[in-house]
């Protein structure tokens, strides 16, 4: 099977040269995620928001990669404020709760623009090739 790049149509893939995720095989790698809403084209406020877009796309990719969430097996979150992580966390509990892969929490400085509070990559394997 041939490697496959899978975008989300944002102009920032070219201009930055990435894509929202790449299928080789039986992996799905997706991108660092933020929590942008591509449906009204804002960036909530909240961690919780911005915590279920995050999840929201990068359902997207691995589905358009022919995946499923419960194909996840690692994730990483990086978190801008360590007082978001409970609100973060109870997102996780309820996407990640039965799948529970294994994951990674960072706290960080920033993220590339201020408002973005949270970024989530995964790795996934397709269990049924």
């Amino acid at each position: 099977m041939p490697r496959r790049l899978i975008s989300t149509g944002s102009p920032f893939e070219k201009t930055a040269g990435y894509s929202r995720a790449v299928i080789d095989g039986d992996f799905a790698f997706v991108a660092g995620t933020t929590g942008y809403d591509y449906t009204t084209m804002t960036m909530p406020d909240d961690v919780t928001s911005q915590s279920r877009n995050c999840f929201k796309t990068i359902e997207a990719a691995l589905t358009e990669g022919g995946f499923t969430m419960a194909d996840i097996v690692r994730a990483t979150y990086y978190l801008t404020d360590v007082s978001d992580v409970d609100a973060h966390f109870a997102v996780c509990g309820e996407v990640l709760g039965d799948i529970r892969p294994a994951a990674t929490m960072l706290i960080v400085a920033g993220l590339y623009k201020p408002e973005m509070k949270v970024e989530i990559e995964v790795t996934a394997k397709r269990r049924n090739p």
